[in-house]
């Protein structure tokens, strides 16, 4: 029977990991940082994807509107007109309002949204998108005089498979 405040004297034990353990722990992180890192970079695309689809769409309303502005006769009519905007600046610009007895400005846009797959930083945002106008072929988008459609100018395919151009 051991007395009371006698201390036994035990063998020395290691409180640390050994080097197996902890080579088998840096393998196990490696695998899961390769694993994380292309589910990261599809979170990034899906994010752009996003801002894309946002920005085609207010854009587009906003051409409609200008379109439907057109028609109630609230914009000049110039012969030759289809209706849409000559840019896409104008949309921010604004236009006369000729049935408002202040002719006030009616706006589209606060700003024009930037295509988020634009190659080149340095470009205007009106100017990273690709204009298709009124009078050219769906199958063909060009530019002309006005502004009836916009579609994204980068070369890729979005996660649906479709080209980014045909959103």
């Amino acid at each position: 029977m051991a007395r009371l405040g006698a201390t036994r004297h035990t063998p020395f034990v290691s409180s640390g990991f050994t080097l197996v353990e902890l080579v088998i722990t840096v393998a196990i992180v490696a695998i899961l940082a390769t694993a994380a890192v292309p589910l990261g970079e599809l979170a990034v695309t899906r994010s752009r994807e996003q801002d894309l689809r946002r920005n085609l769409r207010e854009i587009r309303e906003a051409l409609d509107a200008h379109k439907q502005a057109w028609d109630e006769g609230r914009i000049a009519r110039q012969p030759g007109d289809s209706g849409y905007p000559k840019s896409l600046d104008v949309l921010v610009m604004g236009v006369d309002d000729i049935k408002d007895p202040k002719k006030a400005k009616i706006y589209f846009l606060r700003r024009v949204p930037g295509d988020p797959f634009a190659s080149d930083p340095g470009v205007s945002t009106a100017a990273s998108w690709g204009k298709r106008s009124y009078a050219s072929p769906p199958d063909d988008p060009r530019e002309g005089d006005d502004v009836f459609d916009v579609f994204s100018l980068a070369a890729g395919k979005g996660l649906n498979g479709r080209p980014y151009r045909e959103w």
